[in-house]
């Protein structure tokens, strides 16, 4: 078996059932990659905390979490989106398991820095429940749910919580996001992307809101993992393949 590779998804695909079943179609054909689902759901987080009276913070293109919003959020992360996808994999006749980030002890967590509330900063932590599913051929599905050593549950960036079961794996990642990419000044998608230029892009306002978020957390995976990071679009499933084989698509972060 080669080396693993951990997807990240969230966003619209998770509104379209047929992306959502475009990609599981293409992670069942891979057969010699395991294969790790990490999953965010911004939208449904925030049709739910609405439906509840809350309104969204975000700083930085990260969410706020107030800790009295945190039942709402596990529940539709961990619970509603998580058994989703689940359900639908099943039905695909793909062998799959829900998990959170806290389960069999995969990610640890402590408190953000950046004042956001009930959320996690992720760190690795133990494989050995990843390992075993790979091992039995599962697809594990896992949400961005984690917990502090005392208990109490947090919420953590989704792309972030991909970075840290890539380092626990030493797996490739892939961001999966609504565009094929990020774009440069002149509007065009970037093939490789630099953190001097990034951090010019960043200033500049030419990336911005949840593209900060994740361009920073595809540079911290690049540098931990000392290898470049793809960051490409779901609804061009089939690029997966072409990843894997070796060939560059979407926007290539390169490590310091």
């Amino acid at each position: 078996m080669k080396q693993p590779l951990v997807i990240k998804i969230g966003g619209a695909i998770l509104e379209k059932e047929s992306a959502l079943t475009a990609l599981l179609n293409v992670i069942a054909s891979i057969k010699n990659h395991a294969v790790v689902l990490v999953h965010g759901g911004g939208c449904v987080v925030d049709e739910m905390l609405s439906q509840a009276g809350f309104t969204t913070v975000k700083k930085h293109g990260l969410r706020v979490t107030p800790a009295e919003q945190m039942p709402i959020i596990s529940g539709a992360l961990a619970g509603a989106v998580n058994k989703s996808i689940v359900a639908t994999a099943t039905s695909m006749k793909i062998p799959s398991v829900g998990l959170s980030l806290t389960d069999g002890g995969i990610v640890s967590c402590r408190l953000n820095d950046l004042d956001l509330g009930a959320v996690g900063t992720p760190k690795a932590q133990d494989s050995k429940l990843l390992d075993t599913l790979l091992k039995a051929n599962f697809l594990p599905i896992i949400s961005s749910i984690g917990a502090l050593p005392t208990g109490e549950l947090v919420n953590v960036n989704a792309d972030d919580a991909a970075v840290v079961i890539c380092q626990l794996l030493n797996a490739q990642l892939l961001l999966l996001t609504d565009v094929n990419g990020v774009k440069g000044a002149d509007g065009e998608y970037l093939a490789q992307l630099d953190a001097i230029t990034a951090n010019k892009l960043i200033n500049d306002g030419v990336i911005a809101g949840g593209m900060t978020a994740k361009v920073n957390a595809a540079f911290y995976a690049a540098n931990q993992l000392r290898r470049s990071i793809a960051v490409a679009s779901w609804q061009a499933p089939e690029q997966i393949v072409n990843l894997l084989n070796g060939e560059l698509i979407g926007t290539r972060i390169q490590p310091e």
